[in-house]
């Protein structure tokens, strides 16, 4: 999953949020240097990335991106399940979303202290062009996956991707909705459970 997925499923919890964010900068035992809660935060978001990697619905859908990504094709598939739960009526309103996404943001300004540094050169982007927000945007997710690129050693272009998430578009949601309620019932267990 991808940024909006992991603010929310933090379940509203600051310093949870905070590791959940920043957990892709963080390596290996590195977690152990962080408070208590950012560190629930950081192995709350790796149990994530692997309970998401293994489900039946994601492995089908990477093979959208496969043939033309190959590995990268679960950094195409979390962003666009980012984009489908930032259209979930049930998760979110126009509204709601552009309110979770501020809370995020203003919650996220209290831990800069424990950013490591490549999130905290990256964070006043986020903010400044609403990234969370911006997943609800087909003109976001386009570029969102020019950001996957740009930040990839091995890829040139993000067209292909993104002609490949929009002539699969409804492919792709419904592998979404075959996935997210589970994965929101297994990170609330798992945090729970540290």
């Amino acid at each position: 999953m991808n940024y909006l997925a992991h603010a929310y499923l933090s379940f509203n919890q600051p310093a949870i949020l905070a590791g959940n964010l920043f957990s892709d900068f963080v390596k290996g035992k590195q977690a152990n240097q962080y408070p208590d809660d950012v560190r629930k935060g950081i192995l709350l978001h790796r149990a994530i990335d692997s309970y998401t990697d293994e489900h039946p619905a994601t492995r089908e859908a990477k093979n959208i991106f496969k043939p033309y990504y190959r590995l990268y094709s679960s950094a195409f598939i979390d962003v666009s399940y980012d984009h489908f739960l930032a259209n979930d009526w049930e998760q979110f309103t126009d509204d709601s979303l552009s309110a979770f996404s501020q809370e995020v943001y203003n919650s996220l300004d209290q831990y800069q202290h424990v950013f490591p540094e490549p999130f905290r050169r990256m964070f006043p982007y986020m903010k400044q062009y609403d990234w969370l927000y911006n997943y609800r945007n087909r003109s976001g997710i386009e570029r969102s996956f020019e950001g996957v690129v740009h930040r990839a050693a091995y890829l040139t272009e993000s067209q292909t991707a993104f002609k490949l998430f929009e002539e699969n578009y409804h492919k792709l949601q419904q592998y979404y909705a075959d996935f997210f309620p589970a994965l929101h019932k297994y990170a609330r267990k798992t945090l729970q459970g540290m």
